[in-house]
């Protein structure tokens, strides 16, 4: 392999680089966390906000402003429904009883098909349907402001906590691998009365 040899504008940018460099010290680099002895196990018992001598750490807070993630928004949820059956749903024990695959609808036809898809499984006393978006497009643009994609992904939910779909719907959670993973959503529905 030949080595290439750098010319006189590469040689002054590295000079440039290498004066803002700074050496690092090992020893510092590598120093243990506690420098003074550990204190006796009765002292240890006595203060419970003292920790090996040092005060114990705050919690740490999130200094971001950011919404969570729509899978952490939806498992953070309550439960609503029965907690056994709610278990074999997360495990993809239960088998949905109808599906509805929005892949490639638009929001504007994404949403009366879904809204006709779930109170017509309610009104046949279905009880667990499978609602399929696909995970959507990545399109990052490269600019300042994050964009979400999957659109669909993110809307549905919204829509079933909303009404007429909120009076129908008992429980949404992210579906089992399964059954579509980060795609698709399990609705749990409530009893027809």
């Amino acid at each position: 392999m030949n080595r290439k040899r750098l010319n006189k504008d590469d040689l002054s940018l590295w000079q440039k680089v290498t004066e803002r460099t700074e050496k690092l010290d090992v020893n510092q680099l590598f120093r243990p966390e506690i420098d003074a002895p550990l204190p006796s196990p009765p002292q240890i018992r006595k203060s419970t906000s003292v920790i090996l001598g040092k005060p114990a750490p705050k919690p740490r807070r999130n200094t971001h402003d950011l919404m969570p993630s729509l899978p952490d928004q939806i498992r953070k949820s309550p439960v609503q429904m029965d907690s056994k059956a709610f278990g074999k749903l997360k495990r993809g024990k239960l088998r949905p009883e109808g599906r509805i695959d929005l892949h490639g609808m638009t929001l504007d036809r994404a949403h009366p098909a879904l809204t006709k898809f779930i109170l017509g499984s309610h009104d046949k006393g279905r009880r667990l349907v499978l609602v399929i978006t696909g995970k959507g497009k990545v399109r990052d643009e490269g600019g300042p402001i994050p964009v979400r994609h999957g659109v669909l992904r993110h809307q549905v939910p919204q829509w079933l906590s909303m009404p007429p779909l909120s009076s129908a719907v008992l429980q949404v959670s992210q579906a089992h691998i399964s059954h579509g993973g980060g795609g698709a959503y399990y609705v749990y529905l409530r009893r027809h009365r």
